[in-house]
């Protein structure tokens, strides 16, 4: 009897992990599910190295920016912003740049880079006068 119950207990522990390892890989299915590739905003970009890893330049924003959606950070009047890229705009489309912001008073968008339109900044400091033209890819516009 008492082995009986060992058994028992065995088999209702396997078979009680089935649904959890299921219920687990559908989990990490839907967050992966959740990334989006949105429309570029242009087909080049001005960066400082192949890798646009270097800072441009340095700008101080001139207005509030509210991010449309997850390509943008959001930027406040007065913020440092630390510019990596600009787009090379198309015929009769917006000019935007690629950055990130630094400060106190914002400190839940610190570090992550995102686009804005340019005309919210003013560029203060250049850090890089050669400049690299690199043609976009589809993650330089990817959401998560």
């Amino acid at each position: 009897m008492e082995f009986e119950l060992h058994s028992l207990g065995s088999a209702l522990s396997v078979s009680m992990s089935y649904p959890l390892v299921i219920l687990l890989c559908v989990g990490l299915l839907h967050q992966t599910a959740r990334a989006v590739l949105m429309d570029k905003l242009a087909d080049n970009k001005i960066c400082g190295d192949a890798e646009c890893s270097y800072v441009l330049s340095m700008a101080t924003a001139l207005d509030d920016f509210i991010a449309p959606d997850c390509r943008f950070i959001n930027i406040k009047k007065g913020q440092i912003v630390y510019v990596y890229s600009k787009l090379i705009p198309e015929e009769g489309a917006g000019v935007f740049w690629s950055g990130s912001v630094y400060s106190d008073r914002y400190v839940d968008q610190m570090g992550i880079i995102g686009y804005f339109p340019a005309t919210v900044v003013k560029e203060t400091h250049t850090f890089v006068e050669d400049t690299v033209k690199i043609t976009t890819a589809d993650l330089d516009f990817y959401c998560d």
